[in-house]
């Protein structure tokens, strides 16, 4: 009994709860006409299609920024990579590295502006983060129209200037990562085994230089900037560290959800995608001062899980489609719950 509960308190109730519903949806899904194998290949496709936006917190809640709110400037670096391949005309994995190597430079520069602002607002870094997401992507809305692009697959084709709200990749790095080294089990069922390797790959890498002098330094300044300021460790520089590497994995993590997803979205659509990161993360069972790789993958999972299953248990039990309504029902309620109660923790 005493392991039970040090087993609670230690996974957390409500992510026990939340887990259990999932597997509750799991269970119900043959039931209403869901089939088993094709929803947990759903569950599989999103996971990996969300985790690098959800592993993008945990540089900044270590050094202490806190939850990345302004996630949006990374995935614009993303959306810029993104087009130039696809107006560089670069096909299969030469077009999807090719978007993450030409958004890494953009995605270095923007998180080096986004953390030095945030070093001159010290305290009210989660605030102040969203309101440069908003500008940002309101900003890129009016560049998206007035920037140099000719590919014909991007343009407006009535004026053949300005890009598109949505630019299909079909034919130039459409689900390379999906669809390498995947597994088929019949008609319903592939495990997208490149993505969850190179999402793997960079949890990984993360991992290790979280262990690094830098990444120890960077952890100091965020769990005690007093004893890190008394080592000689620069409390400014590493939360810059931290700012640029949260928003370079912004930046590689769009190309990775584009690739899954089959298009390029721009304008208003990378508003949204720092609450549904942030939610998991807190799901997830991290802090707002505190996060790790445990806490990316179940977080990550049991939202995408629950994101996935809800709307088509939902549909099928009612015989409708209410899958969107659903869908942003059980989003927010996630990132409303999540929210609240860290912040109330924290407090």
């Amino acid at each position: 009994m005493g392991k039970f509960k040090q087993f609670v308190t230690d996974f957390g109730l409500p992510r026990i709860i939340i887990f259990l519903f999932l597997v509750a949806l799991f269970i119900a899904a043959p039931f209403v006409g869901v089939r088993i194998d094709a929803s947990i290949s759903d569950v599989l496709n999103r996971f990996g299609q969300n985790m690098l936006f959800v592993l993008a917190m945990v540089p900044m809640i270590q050094s202490g920024c806190g939850l990345n709110f302004g996630l949006s400037i990374g995935i614009i670096a993303g959306l810029i990579g993104s087009t130039l391949s696809v107006q560089f005309g670069l096909l299969g994995f030469l077009g999807f590295f090719g978007a993450v190597g030409m958004a890494i430079p953009f995605a270095i520069v923007f998180g080096w502006f986004y953390g030095m602002l945030l070093n001159k607002v010290k305290g009210e870094e989660m605030t102040i983060a969203m309101y440069v997401g908003f500008a940002g992507v309101m900003f890129m809305c009016i560049m998206w129209l007035v920037l140099p692009y000719s590919a014909p697959t991007m343009v407006w084709g009535y004026a053949g200037k300005g890009l598109r709200t949505t630019i299909t990749i079909e034919g130039f790095y459409r689900q390379v990562l999906n669809e390498f080294m995947a597994i088929r089990i019949g008609n319903s069922f592939v495990f997208p085994t490149g993505m969850l390797l190179f999402c793997a790959f960079c949890a990984f890498l993360m991992w290790l230089f979280m262990r690094t002098k830098t990444g120890t330094a960077m952890t100091a300044v965020g769990s005690n900037p007093d004893y890190a300021r008394a080592s000689g460790i620069s409390s400014d520089r590493m939360r810059t560290v931290s700012v640029i590497i949260s928003t370079v994995l912004g930046a590689v993590g769009i190309v990775v959800f584009q690739q899954s997803y089959g298009f390029i979205q721009l304008y208003t659509a990378p508003l949204q995608m720092p609450f549904a990161a942030v939610a998991a993360i807190l799901i997830g069972g991290a802090s707002v001062n505190k996060a790790s790789m445990v806490n990316v993958l179940i977080g990550a999972f049991l939202f995408q899980g629950l994101l996935t299953m809800t709307p088509s248990v939902i549909n099928s039990a009612l015989k409708t489609d209410i899958s969107e309504v659903i869908r942003i029902i059980v989003s927010n309620g996630i990132i409303i719950y999540a929210l609240t109660r860290k912040m109330k923790v924290a407090k």
